[in-house]
């Protein structure tokens, strides 16, 4: 094949490109896209950014979706709408094992609902303080987990970050269902804990530790301290770590809060020794305050608790 033939045999693109029709506009170029295509590709930028962008400021899109949800019947103020947004307004309190923050969710351009975000530290903190002792009882479906939480491995500090988030979140659904004064748990995502915000505005309720009640108001409050006590027995649990520093007064009821530690009396071969050092320190602070020794009966609260818990 001679050398002018093999060149027409393979004409450039340019030469077999498609003729233009006399009807057809010219194309506007600027570099190699025309005007038409820059606004095509412009409007597709648009809507992508439109899909990912959170709108009003917002941190992060509802987590509501991928959650655990809390039990039913849920209160009317909880927000279920994935278009819903998150944003965080600050930070509550810091503690050993988790932070509280406090988070605002709702639609667009409305005033949502403010929620207290509690999320558990992963294994790059430090150890959870006491937690053996508060495990005694709880099994995990896996030998390989048990010896990994066991060692403190990474792996094994994590998977008792989440059991803590776990724990707490099933506490607060099942004592939240029989009427017990803790805040309403709205969702669990990982090691977060999405739970009713006890407070006025963004301001939290005081705890205990912080009010200055005079008799009468502490008598009430030792009466509704020793009625959720009784409440947690009838479910073979106790706090754990009760304290005036995890009770909430909330528009003058006593809320209790800090539930990752609840134990189960019966099943925890410690329950016992839980129960009792929780009626002995929530009542030590009450008698700092001023109340007699003979109003909170500390021996017969213990023991009406065992009864009530079936101990006895």
């Amino acid at each position: 094949m001679r050398k002018h033939d093999l060149e027409e045999s393979h004409e450039s693109p340019r030469r077999t490109r498609r003729a233009r029709f006399d009807d057809e506009p010219e194309p506007t170029r600027s570099g190699r896209l025309t005007a038409d295509e820059r606004v095509r590709l412009a409007r597709l930028r648009e809507d992508a950014y439109t899909e990912t962008a959170i709108p009003g400021g917002g941190d992060r899109w509802s987590t509501w979706g991928d959650a655990e949800h809390g039990p039913h019947p849920r209160p009317d103020w909880v927000i279920t709408q994935l278009a819903a947004v998150d944003s965080e307004l600050g930070i509550l309190k810091t503690g050993k094992e988790a932070d509280v923050h406090l988070v605002r969710r709702g639609l667009p351009d409305t005033d949502g609902t403010v929620l207290a975000a509690k999320r558990y530290r992963s294994g790059e903190h430090r150890l959870f303080h006491r937690d053996a002792g508060y495990l005694e009882g709880r099994r995990m479906r896996r030998s390989r987990e048990m010896r990994a939480m066991e060692s403190r491995s990474s792996f094994g500090r994590n998977l008792i970050a989440e059991q803590w988030a776990v724990a707490e979140f099933s506490a607060l659904s099942r004592l939240w269902m029989v009427g017990a004064p803790v805040p309403y748990p709205v969702q669990r995502d990982g090691t977060e804990l999405l739970m009713e915000f006890l407070g006025d505005g963004e301001t939290a309720a005081p705890r205990l530790a912080q009010v200055r009640p005079e008799p009468e108001q502490l008598r009430e409050l030792w009466f509704q301290t020793s009625a959720m006590l009784e409440l947690l027995a009838s479910q073979g649990l106790a706090h754990g770590d009760l304290s005036a520093y995890n009770l909430l007064v909330h528009r003058g009821r006593v809320m209790v809060i800090d539930l990752p530690q609840a134990v189960d009396i019966v099943a925890n071969p410690g329950g016992l020794e839980f129960l009792t050092r929780d009626v002995r320190n929530i009542a030590t602070w009450f008698h700092s305050r001023g109340l007699p020794e003979r109003l909170t009966a500390v021996p017969e609260l213990i023991e009406e608790l065992q009864e009530i818990a079936g101990l006895r």
